[in-house]
Order: C-alpha cells, then structure tokens, then sequence
C-alpha cells in the first residue's frame, strides 16, 4: 500500500475507532494482537512500558510533586528514594515533609537551617533514636567511684554534678538558695557565702528549692520576676526573690488541704508551669492563675517519681526502672533499668541530668547525662545517653 494511501485507510480507521465503545475497542484490540508477529509483539510491548509506566515526579512542576509527597507517609517517601535517583533528588528536597515528619516524633525544628537535604538526614537519625528508645537500648551506664562515705545528697547543674543537697543558685543575683531539714529555706550570698534571710513557714523537711525567671504574668508577679519555689511532703511555697531578699510567700499549693496525699520530693518549673509527682499522677499547674492543669494518671506502674517534665517528654523513675513519656499521649515510650539503689525518703540522692531534651529531640541534645543516684557502696551510678549508631 502506498505511503499516501496507508495514511487516508489510517485517518479513517481511527475515526471508527473512536466512536467504538470501550468493549469494541478492546476486542479489536485482542484481534489485532492475534494477528500479529513478533515483531509487532515486541513494538507493541515496547511502547506499552513508556506509555503506563510514566515518570510523573520527573514530568510534574517541583510545587505540585511535593504536595503529593505530602500525602505518604515518611516510610513508603523512603521506599520511594530507592526508586531512582531522580525521585531520591526530589523526595529529599521535600523540607516540609521531613520536619513534619520530625516534629510528630517529638523533634525540635530549627527553621533557620535552608539546607533543603537537611531535614531528611535529621529524620533518619530521629528515627533511629526513637527506635532506641522504644527497644530501652537508647542509654548506656557508668560510675564515678571516690567517695570514702554515703553520698546523701545529689545536684546537677550546667554540666557539673555536686554532692550536696537541695539548692539552685543564680549568677545575675548572686545569690545562692537551699533548702534545710529545719523546715526552712536559706538565702545566701553567691560571692560571699554569708546567709541574707531565712524563709519560713514550712512544716517539713524542704526537699527541693528552685531558682527561676518568671515568663508569664498575674496579679503577683510580672516577666523577668526571679522566683523561688521551695517543697516538702505536703506543699510547695512561692516566693518573689531578687535585689531585695526580704521576701513574704505569695503563694502555697499543694494537692489535698488535709495534707491526706503526699508530694514526691521532686519539682520542676520553667517560669510557666509547675508539676510536681504524688501517689495519684502528675500535677500540673499554671503559673499565670495557679490553677492545676491538668493531672496525668499512670496506672501501668504504681509509684512513678517525677525526675524532669518538658514540652514533649517527662522523665520518671521507680524503684526499678527509668521511665520516658511523651506527654502527648500521656503513654510510657522507653524504659532503662536500675540497680539496687539507695532511694532517700527526701529525694536527695538522685536526680536528672540534662533536660533540654525534655522539650523534644533535636539530634545535639541527646547526649551526656540522664539520670545519677547514689550507691550502698558510696558510689554514684550513672545514666548517660548512648551515641548514635
């Protein structure tokens, strides 16, 4: 058939394919197949392959591929980097779907860093710690052994760990706070090591004093006021500190106003929340309104102590075992055992270590130490983060 010829039977036959339904179309389809060699067989499977199988990360724009990225979920976006390395390139150009992907596991995100393949690398190593602590393999132990006698009290701040009891301190003040076994609470003179004032009003033995700057306002206190929270088995004092050490107690919480529920003796404060442990969960208070929050229950283990609290994760701990939880889901994620221990009744002879963690991972803050406590044999036992692997 002649050239000119094949085009017009062509033109024609493709008119009268179209207006076929697709039933005819494909038994016309099935017929042709039929009748053809194997040369037609290997064209037709040929072109079958670029026509179904099309790239469309490579043909759509680079705006529309990532909202469809958006929609997958970060364990089939990593099945889909091995497809090629032109989708590897463009999967891990995606920043919105990898700091999405680090913030629901508790990740802090620092939106200052522009590197576009950042983000996939921080979640590959997020989800590699996270999959520590899921599996307790997350930390790693140590002593430190020089003690001739039983270490009775614990404190840990900025990278140093003492040996002393309850205290806080700040530089900008100079001024030092502790609190006593003589139910009181004592301010000192950093440089000098005088003692300004001695607070009262506590009816036990003062197991925790913390030192902070107020972040939110009320009736009592202002932004930038440094505070100072004194405890004891059955309530925690509130007190205005600074230039002027002279202080009255602003406030005094406490869970139960028979003194029926006792205080753990630990306690944390940023400036805008207070918790502190009891034998019923976690209290929570705002500082704003000293109104509780909330109370986070923890019936799978009976007697959780409170080590530290953040924005994402708590650090808790038994006679046992360490406990994480992410505060999100309110569940216990990770655990680490520990030995036999000396517990103090007044929570002197353990402690947290560094707690920035707490307000969620960010790949630079999970390192050194978790969690100290003193030994019968006048050791102190340690609980470091593990590197990652």
């Amino acid at each position: 058939m002649e050239r000119k010829d094949f085009e017009t039977w062509l033109d024609n036959i493709s008119v009268t394919f179209l207006s076929l339904t697709d039933l005819q179309k494909n038994e016309t389809l099935d017929h042709l197949i039929s009748l053809s060699g194997a040369v037609q067989l290997r064209h037709l499977s040929n072109n079958l392959e670029t026509l179904l199988k099309r790239d469309f990360l490579k043909l759509l724009p680079l705006e529309l591929s990532f909202y469809l990225l958006k929609w997958l979920d970060p364990q089939t976006l990593l099945t889909c980097c091995l497809v090629s390395k032109q989708w590897n390139k463009v999967i891990s150009a995606c920043t919105e779907v990898w700091q999405t992907a680090c913030k629901n596991l508790g990740w802090q995100i620092d939106d200052s860093v522009q590197d576009a393949l950042h983000w996939k690398k921080v979640y590959l190593k997020a989800i590699l710690r996270m999959k520590q602590l899921e599996d307790h393999e997350a930390f790693e132990t140590s002593s430190l052994i020089g003690h001739s006698a039983r270490v009775y009290a614990l404190y840990y701040k900025d990278g140093l760990l003492c040996t002393v009891f309850s205290v806080d301190y700040n530089d900008e003040l100079d001024i030092l706070v502790s609190g006593s076994a003589d139910f009181t609470v004592k301010v000192w003179a950093l440089s000098a090591g005088t003692c300004l004032n001695t607070l009262t009003g506590h009816t036990e033995w003062v197991t925790k004093v913390v030192l902070q700057k107020c972040k939110v306002r009320s009736l009592l206190h202002s932004p930038g006021d440094y505070i100072l929270l004194s405890a004891d088995k059955y309530e925690i004092k509130i007190w205005p500190i600074g230039r002027e050490i002279n202080c009255k107690c602003l406030k005094t919480l406490s869970v139960s106003e028979d003194r029926s529920i006792c205080l753990q003796p630990r306690l944390h404060f940023d400036g805008k929340y207070i918790v502190c442990s009891s034998a019923l969960g976690l209290y929570q208070w705002d500082f704003a309104s000293y109104d509780i929050l909330r109370v986070i229950k923890t019936p799978e283990v009976a007697n959780l102590a409170l080590l530290g609290f953040g924005d994402v994760f708590a650090l808790l701990f038994d006679n046992r075992y360490l406990y994480i939880m992410d505060l999100r889901t309110e569940s216990l994620i990770s655990r680490w055992p520990l030995p036999e221990y000396r517990k103090s009744k007044r929570g002197s002879s353990f402690l947290a270590g560094e707690a920035s963690w707490l307000n969620g991972l960010d790949g630079h803050n999970d390192t050194g130490l978790v969690f100290a406590t003193s030994m019968p044999d006048h050791s102190i036992h340690l609980v470091l983060w593990k590197e990652h692997g």
